[in-house]
């Protein structure tokens, strides 16, 4: 595992419940994807941004490594927000919109949407980041880690 990681993604890695390979894809199936490695971590972020895209809920998802998901069908379109020096690259069906995933400047590895999951069942978030910025009617399991911001960055 690269060092590039904090602690707590690596910490978790014999805790990812996948062992096949999970398939997914858009709301209207235009684009589809295989995630081909196991994820480095799954959680929750409740910041502003991931709020707005999510429609006020937090982003539930897989971090998977950059070679470790495989796309098909049409390829995504991107959005990446002019007025921010470091901002993310979000990755959505340019058909139907769905958010598919999202890429930090500083990071190589996808962080991909639970929901776009053929089958989300087996996910349980390990813990969450940017919980400063949470609304009072977000929820979180009990036992996992609580970040404030992104760990890293704090």
């Amino acid at each position: 595992m690269s060092s590039m990681f904090p602690h707590w993604y690596r910490d978790m890695s014999d805790q990812t419940t996948q062992n096949d390979p999970l398939a997914g894809g858009c709301y209207c199936g235009a684009v589809r994807f295989e995630v081909v490695e196991p994820a480095i971590g799954q959680g929750q972020c409740h910041c502003r941004a991931c709020q707005h895209i999510a429609g006020g809920a937090p982003q539930y998802f897989l971090l998977v490594p950059k070679d470790g998901l495989h796309w098909s069908g049409k390829g995504c379109a991107t959005f990446k927000k002019p007025d921010l020096e470091d901002a993310v690259t979000r990755y959505f069906c340019p058909d139907c919109g769905t958010h598919i995933a999202t890429r930090r400047p500083d990071q190589s590895a996808w962080v991909l949407k639970v929901g776009t999951l053929d089958d989300p069942s087996d996910f349980a978030p390990r813990f969450a980041i940017c919980y400063a910025q949470a609304q009072p009617f977000h929820m979180v399991p009990d036992g996992i880690p609580v970040f404030d911001d992104i760990p890293n960055r704090a």
